[in-house]
Order: C-alpha cells, then sequence, then structure tokens
C-alpha cells in the first residue's frame, strides 16, 4: 500500500503522479559551472588583497593607493556575493537597484564619516599634541 501523506518537496511530479527530477544534466552542468566561476573569482580577488597586504609595508607611497584597493576589492567581493548566492543577480534591474542603491549610499555615508573624523582627530593632534 503506498502512503499518500508523504510529500516528496525535492521532485515534480508528472500527471500521474510520478516523480519527475527538478533539473536534468545540462542544467546540472550550468549550475556546477556558476559555482567553479564564483569560487575562482572571489578566490582570485581574496588572493591579491593578502598578497599585497603581505608584500607592501605600511608607510611606502603607495599605501594609500593599497588601502582604497583593499576597500574596493572588498565591495567587490560582497556584491558579488550578494547576486549570486542571495541570487539578487535574478532579479529585475529595477529591483536589484532598490536592493543595493540605500547600501552603496550607506557605505559611502560611512567612508565619508570615517574620512572627516579621522581628519579632525588628526588635525586636533597637530594643533594641540
Amino acid at each position: 500500500m503506498e502512503r499518500d501523506d508523504i510529500i516528496e518537496y525535492s521532485l515534480n511530479q508528472d500527471a500521474n503522479g510520478n516523480a519527475i527530477p527538478l533539473h536534468d544534466e545540462e542544467a546540472g552542468k550550468g549550475i556546477r559551472k556558476k559555482i567553479l566561476k564564483v569560487t575562482l573569482l572571489l578566490t582570485i580577488i581574496t588572493v591579491v588583497e593578502v598578497g599585497m597586504g603581505a608584500y607592501i609595508k605600511q608607510g611606502t607611497s603607495i599605501w594609500p593607493i593599497v588601502k582604497w584597493s583593499f576597500v574596493v576589492m572588498t565591495l567587490v567581493k560582497a556584491a558579488y556575493i550578494v547576486l549570486v548566492f542571495m541570487h539578487l543577480g535574478d532579479e529585475k534591474k529595477s529591483m536589484k537597484y532598490v536592493i543595493l542603491v540605500p547600501y552603496i549610499m550607506f557605505v559611502l555615508y560611512l567612508i565619508f564619516i570615517a574620512l572627516t573624523e579621522a581628519l579632525a582627530v588628526g588635525n586636533s593632534w597637530f594643533t594641540y599634541g
């Protein structure tokens, strides 16, 4: 006797109630290719960040460029993770803007506040220290 109270969510059913897999082999290959692409891109960006941090010393003339490149690469990784793993990349363009623009504005605001406060502290150290 077949039980009718068990619902199988991982499979679709045809008209006769027979289970049909959700993905065929071609879809599986596409998914694996996408996972490999994401992994390679995030790994390459991380290796570049770690390499720059390990080999470029603080106090050199290019250190401000290195710091800003860290910020940019971290934001690129964060945006890519949101687009791929949170499936925002599959949404319509207007939905992406509704979600991403406030976050981008907030990050820019935080950078502005950090720089403004850093300059104020630096000026006070120069003036009073």
